[in-house]
């Protein structure tokens, strides 16, 4: 179990770090210049995720699951070409070369952990809770001043619901690895419900970002909210998802999500596609498909 905790811990971290790191970028470049201070604070939690990420990376090496590593979770083929593309474009300065380390990471070998590496562990898990804890409160304040029309930004409210939902996941994970020294995983019926609604808001925002001319894309991405939106509503109506295909169904889905997906960060990423979607944003949303089918796998 010590050895799982380190490793569990560890590829926790790669995928939802970058992800809250990428979440701080976003609220950064949707904020006018007139709120400064938010601008600021935003700023101080991307680079405090980018500092954090490179001390889990640096412990990494050898330590996290093949199948993680090649999921495709962690980075894409697009990965650091969208992170140029969207440093040029915000002015944002990103690390890139924490994807290049991120690509060399060779997979866990069969060892026990010392006890001095256990701790280590601990202590970036603890730092991940204080730091996560933060941007989620900074998020709720974001969320409040939109709402009370105190403040504007570029970024839906549902968008800022919807990476405030990640955040929340990713903090209570970590709290139960250091409860428990593993996770003991969601239930098929509460991972489908959480990453079908986040699917399929990934579509919706993906329809509301496109320029309108994109009208195949538009219709495309409007066709798999739907299709996410008929999954939770089965899935409301179902007392066990297991015993009538919907996991296969949900499978099939997410993997044809994924492809579209894919296509549209190389769009993106390539200029070939118009609309107000940051390259990072779109492989952003890629990795998090590609990790929802890795669960889904596990599942099978």
């Amino acid at each position: 179990m010590k050895s799982n905790y380190v490793s569990l811990s560890l590829e926790t971290h790669l995928f939802f770090g970058r992800i809250m790191k990428e979440h701080s970028l976003f609220l950064m470049a949707g904020f006018p210049s007139k709120n400064s201070d938010y601008i600021q604070k935003a700023d101080w939690f991307f680079k405090q995720f980018e500092e954090f990420l490179t001390d889990v990376i640096e412990f990494s090496n050898h330590r996290v699951g093949r199948n993680v590593l090649e999921s495709g979770e962690i980075f894409t083929e697009f990965t650091r070409e969208a992170e140029c593309k969207t440093e040029f474009l915000t002015g944002i300065d990103i690390n890139t070369k924490l994807t290049d380390k991120e690509r060399s990471l060779c997979p866990k070998e069969n060892c026990m952990e010392s006890r001095e590496n256990m701790q280590r562990v601990h202590q970036l898990n603890q730092r991940a809770l204080r730091l996560t804890g933060g941007l989620i409160e900074f998020k709720e304040q974001i969320l409040k001043d939109m709402a009370d029309c105190q403040l504007f930004t570029f970024n839906y409210p549902l968008l800022v619901e919807h990476i405030q939902r990640e955040a929340k996941l990713y903090h209570a994970t970590i709290q139960e690895l250091e409860r428990r020294g593993m996770i003991t995983g969601q239930s098929l019926m509460e991972l489908t419900n959480f990453w079908n609604r986040i699917m399929m808001e990934h579509a919706m925002f993906i329809r509301g970002l496109l320029d309108p001319c994109e009208d195949e894309l538009i219709d495309a991405a409007d066709g798999f909210a739907k299709d996410y939106c008929r999954l939770l509503e089965e899935a409301r109506n179902k007392d066990c998802m297991a015993n009538d295909g919907m996991l296969s169904r949900t499978i099939e889905e997410t993997e044809k999500y994924r492809d579209f997906k894919a296509a549209g960060t190389k769009g993106i990423v390539g200029c070939e596609i118009a609309g107000l979607i940051l390259p990072l944003l779109a492989d952003h949303v890629l990795r998090e498909a590609n990790h929802y089918l890795r669960l889904l796998e596990e599942k099978e």
